[in-house]
Protein backbone atom coordinates (compact mmCIF):
# COMPACT_ATOMS: atom_id res chain seq x y z
CA UNK A 1 0.00 0.00 0.00
CA UNK A 2 1.62 3.59 -0.72
CA UNK A 3 0.87 6.59 1.00
CA UNK A 4 -1.32 8.21 -1.83
CA UNK A 5 -4.80 9.12 -3.12
CA UNK A 6 -6.59 6.02 -4.14
CA UNK A 7 -9.50 6.37 -6.58
CA UNK A 8 -13.14 5.17 -5.34
CA UNK A 9 -17.06 5.74 -4.47
CA UNK A 10 -16.90 5.45 -0.77
CA UNK A 11 -18.64 7.84 1.15
CA UNK A 12 -15.62 9.64 2.20
CA UNK A 13 -14.68 9.84 -1.59
CA UNK A 14 -17.66 11.72 -1.81
CA UNK A 15 -16.92 14.39 1.01
CA UNK A 16 -15.98 18.17 1.09
CA UNK A 17 -12.56 17.70 1.49
CA UNK A 18 -12.72 20.59 4.63
CA UNK A 19 -15.25 18.47 6.04
CA UNK A 20 -12.69 15.47 6.74
CA UNK A 21 -10.40 17.99 7.58
CA UNK A 22 -12.50 19.12 10.54
CA UNK A 23 -12.82 15.65 11.28
CA UNK A 24 -9.08 15.54 11.39
CA UNK A 25 -8.82 17.81 13.58
CA UNK A 26 -11.40 17.32 15.71
CA UNK A 27 -10.10 13.71 15.98
CA UNK A 28 -6.75 14.66 17.03
CA UNK A 29 -7.83 16.84 19.57
CA UNK A 30 -10.12 14.56 21.13
CA UNK A 31 -7.36 11.48 21.35
CA UNK A 32 -5.38 14.18 23.11
CA UNK A 33 -7.89 15.14 25.43
CA UNK A 34 -9.26 11.73 26.26
CA UNK A 35 -6.40 9.59 27.48
CA UNK A 36 -8.30 6.73 29.19
CA UNK A 37 -8.57 3.09 27.66
CA UNK A 38 -12.07 4.04 27.80
CA UNK A 39 -11.63 6.97 25.95
CA UNK A 40 -9.33 5.74 23.44
CA UNK A 41 -11.72 2.40 23.00
CA UNK A 42 -14.61 4.60 21.54
CA UNK A 43 -11.97 6.69 19.51
CA UNK A 44 -10.49 3.46 17.86
CA UNK A 45 -14.27 2.42 16.95
CA UNK A 46 -14.30 6.01 15.19
CA UNK A 47 -11.26 5.59 13.33
CA UNK A 48 -12.11 2.45 12.43
CA UNK A 49 -15.37 3.44 10.79
CA UNK A 50 -13.59 6.11 8.89
CA UNK A 51 -11.14 4.21 7.61
CA UNK A 52 -14.37 2.18 6.91
CA UNK A 53 -16.00 5.11 5.21
CA UNK A 54 -12.99 5.24 3.02
CA UNK A 55 -13.53 2.10 1.31
CA UNK A 56 -9.76 0.66 3.35
CA UNK A 57 -9.09 -1.62 5.02
CA UNK A 58 -6.09 -3.53 7.40
CA UNK A 59 -4.23 -3.33 4.38
CA UNK A 60 -4.09 0.15 4.02
CA UNK A 61 -2.38 0.77 7.53
CA UNK A 62 0.69 -1.08 5.95
CA UNK A 63 1.79 1.61 4.91
CA UNK A 64 2.74 3.32 8.02
CA UNK A 65 4.48 0.10 9.72
CA UNK A 66 7.78 2.47 9.70
CA UNK A 67 6.09 4.10 12.67
CA UNK A 68 5.14 0.61 14.12
CA UNK A 69 9.18 -0.35 16.13
CA UNK A 70 8.93 3.50 18.11
CA UNK A 71 5.51 2.66 18.90
CA UNK A 72 6.36 -0.21 20.45
CA UNK A 73 9.79 0.30 22.04
CA UNK A 74 8.51 3.60 23.48
CA UNK A 75 6.49 1.83 26.62
CA UNK A 76 9.68 -0.23 26.82
CA UNK A 77 12.25 2.68 27.35
CA UNK A 78 9.61 4.50 29.20
CA UNK A 79 9.29 2.09 32.24
CA UNK A 80 12.83 0.68 32.13
CA UNK A 81 15.25 1.99 35.06
CA UNK A 82 18.79 1.89 35.66
CA UNK A 83 18.09 0.64 39.45
CA UNK A 84 15.51 -0.78 41.32
CA UNK A 85 12.79 -1.33 40.49
CA UNK A 86 14.41 -1.45 36.64
CA UNK A 87 11.08 -1.53 35.59
CA UNK A 88 8.39 0.81 36.32
CA UNK A 89 5.10 -0.61 34.97
CA UNK A 90 2.77 2.18 35.59
CA UNK A 91 5.48 4.84 33.30
CA UNK A 92 5.35 1.99 30.63
CA UNK A 93 1.46 1.82 31.18
CA UNK A 94 1.29 5.81 30.18
CA UNK A 95 3.44 5.81 27.42
CA UNK A 96 1.47 2.91 25.88
CA UNK A 97 -1.75 4.85 25.82
CA UNK A 98 0.67 7.60 24.19
CA UNK A 99 1.23 5.31 21.55
CA UNK A 100 -2.09 3.53 21.11
CA UNK A 101 -3.48 7.40 21.02
CA UNK A 102 -0.63 8.00 18.16
CA UNK A 103 -1.55 4.99 16.26
CA UNK A 104 -5.31 5.55 16.26
CA UNK A 105 -4.81 9.11 14.84
CA UNK A 106 -2.62 7.27 12.01
CA UNK A 107 -5.61 5.82 10.99
CA UNK A 108 -7.81 8.77 10.85
CA UNK A 109 -4.94 10.13 8.38
CA UNK A 110 -4.85 6.77 6.59
CA UNK A 111 -8.92 7.21 5.95
CA UNK A 112 -8.14 10.95 4.53
CA UNK A 113 -4.95 10.23 2.28
CA UNK A 114 -7.01 7.17 0.84
CA UNK A 115 -9.92 9.49 -0.07
CA UNK A 116 -8.64 12.77 -1.02
CA UNK A 117 -6.79 13.79 -3.93
CA UNK A 118 -3.69 16.35 -3.36
CA UNK A 119 -5.59 19.30 -5.34
CA UNK A 120 -8.59 18.80 -3.07
CA UNK A 121 -6.09 19.45 -0.17
CA UNK A 122 -4.61 22.16 -1.18
CA UNK A 123 -7.73 23.94 -2.56
CA UNK A 124 -9.20 23.49 1.37
CA UNK A 125 -6.52 24.49 2.97
CA UNK A 126 -6.60 27.53 0.95
CA UNK A 127 -10.13 28.52 1.54
CA UNK A 128 -9.14 27.60 5.46
CA UNK A 129 -6.17 29.71 6.02
CA UNK A 130 -6.64 33.13 4.70
CA UNK A 131 -3.60 35.06 3.30
CA UNK A 132 -0.12 34.26 1.48
CA UNK A 133 0.15 31.74 4.62
CA UNK A 134 -2.65 29.76 2.97
CA UNK A 135 -1.53 29.50 -0.16
CA UNK A 136 2.08 28.67 1.72
CA UNK A 137 0.35 25.68 3.24
CA UNK A 138 -1.63 24.44 0.50
CA UNK A 139 1.78 24.12 -1.30
CA UNK A 140 3.69 22.66 1.38
CA UNK A 141 0.69 19.82 1.72
CA UNK A 142 0.50 19.19 -1.70
CA UNK A 143 4.31 18.86 -2.01
CA UNK A 144 4.82 16.26 1.05
CA UNK A 145 2.01 14.24 -0.21
CA UNK A 146 3.47 13.74 -3.57
CA UNK A 147 6.67 13.34 -2.10
CA UNK A 148 6.00 10.87 0.78
CA UNK A 149 5.58 7.75 -1.43
CA UNK A 150 8.70 8.75 -3.92
CA UNK A 151 11.23 8.94 -0.69
CA UNK A 152 9.40 4.81 1.04
CA UNK A 153 9.87 4.01 -2.67
CA UNK A 154 13.42 5.04 -2.77
CA UNK A 155 14.03 3.77 0.42
CA UNK A 156 12.89 0.88 -0.80
CA UNK A 157 14.51 0.33 -3.51
CA UNK A 158 18.17 1.52 -1.84
CA UNK A 159 17.20 -1.36 0.84
CA UNK A 160 16.72 -4.01 -1.96
CA UNK A 161 19.71 -2.77 -3.97
CA UNK A 162 22.00 -3.31 -0.89
CA UNK A 163 20.82 -6.98 0.31
CA UNK A 164 20.73 -7.71 -3.74
CA UNK A 165 24.44 -6.90 -3.62
CA UNK A 166 25.11 -9.14 0.16
CA UNK A 167 24.41 -6.20 2.34
CA UNK A 168 22.33 -8.71 4.87
CA UNK A 169 26.08 -10.15 5.83
CA UNK A 170 26.72 -6.42 6.88
CA UNK A 171 26.14 -5.32 10.97
CA UNK A 172 22.88 -4.08 11.52
CA UNK A 173 24.12 0.08 12.05
CA UNK A 174 26.39 -0.70 8.67
CA UNK A 175 23.20 -1.25 6.24
CA UNK A 176 20.76 1.80 8.24
CA UNK A 177 23.28 3.83 7.48
CA UNK A 178 24.11 2.54 3.70
CA UNK A 179 19.98 3.03 3.34
CA UNK A 180 19.59 6.16 4.96
CA UNK A 181 22.67 7.84 3.11
CA UNK A 182 21.09 6.27 -0.08
CA UNK A 183 17.72 7.61 0.52
CA UNK A 184 18.91 11.38 1.32
CA UNK A 185 21.04 11.48 -1.50
CA UNK A 186 17.71 10.63 -3.84
CA UNK A 187 15.44 12.44 -1.99
CA UNK A 188 17.92 15.69 -1.80
CA UNK A 189 18.13 14.82 -5.84
CA UNK A 190 14.60 14.85 -6.46
CA UNK A 191 14.34 18.30 -4.29
CA UNK A 192 17.09 19.80 -6.76
CA UNK A 193 14.59 18.68 -10.23
CA UNK A 194 11.69 19.92 -8.56
CA UNK A 195 13.17 22.95 -8.21
CA UNK A 196 13.93 23.19 -12.10
CA UNK A 197 10.92 21.25 -12.91
CA UNK A 198 8.69 24.23 -11.04
CA UNK A 199 11.11 27.14 -12.42
CA UNK A 200 10.91 25.72 -16.16
CA UNK A 201 6.89 25.74 -15.77
CA UNK A 202 6.58 28.97 -14.43
CA UNK A 203 5.29 28.17 -10.76
CA UNK A 204 2.34 29.88 -9.55
CA UNK A 205 1.51 31.04 -6.28
CA UNK A 206 -2.40 31.42 -7.28
CA UNK A 207 -3.27 28.65 -9.49
CA UNK A 208 -7.27 27.87 -10.61
CA UNK A 209 -7.72 24.83 -7.93
CA UNK A 210 -10.93 22.35 -8.21
CA UNK A 211 -14.15 23.49 -7.17
CA UNK A 212 -15.21 22.44 -3.40
CA UNK A 213 -18.90 22.66 -2.02
CA UNK A 214 -20.34 21.17 0.64
CA UNK A 215 -23.35 17.99 -0.10
CA UNK A 216 -25.86 16.70 2.23
CA UNK A 217 -23.25 14.08 2.37
CA UNK A 218 -21.16 16.21 4.80
CA UNK A 219 -23.36 17.29 7.00
CA UNK A 220 -22.85 14.05 9.28
CA UNK A 221 -18.86 14.83 8.83
CA UNK A 222 -18.93 18.47 9.71
CA UNK A 223 -21.47 17.00 12.84
CA UNK A 224 -18.92 14.43 13.95
CA UNK A 225 -15.94 16.57 13.39
CA UNK A 226 -17.50 19.32 15.84
CA UNK A 227 -18.57 17.18 18.07
CA UNK A 228 -15.02 16.02 18.91
CA UNK A 229 -13.94 19.74 18.78
CA UNK A 230 -16.72 20.37 21.79
CA UNK A 231 -16.11 17.07 23.67
CA UNK A 232 -11.80 17.97 23.75
CA UNK A 233 -12.71 21.40 24.42
CA UNK A 234 -15.03 19.99 27.76
CA UNK A 235 -12.05 17.83 28.74
CA UNK A 236 -9.60 20.57 28.44
CA UNK A 237 -11.91 23.20 30.50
Amino acid sequence: MTLSYVPGDSLAHRLDSRSKLLVQVGFAAAAYAYTTPRGLALLTLVAGGCLWAAGGGARDLWGYRFALPVLLVAPIVAGATLGDPWFRVGRAGDTALASYRVAVVLVVAAAYVRSTPVRDSRAAIRRVVPGRAGVFLGVGVALVFRFLPLVRHDLLAARTAIGARGGGERPVRERIRLVATAGLSRAFARADRLGIALSARCFAWNPTLPRLAFGRADAPALALGSGLLAAAAAAIV
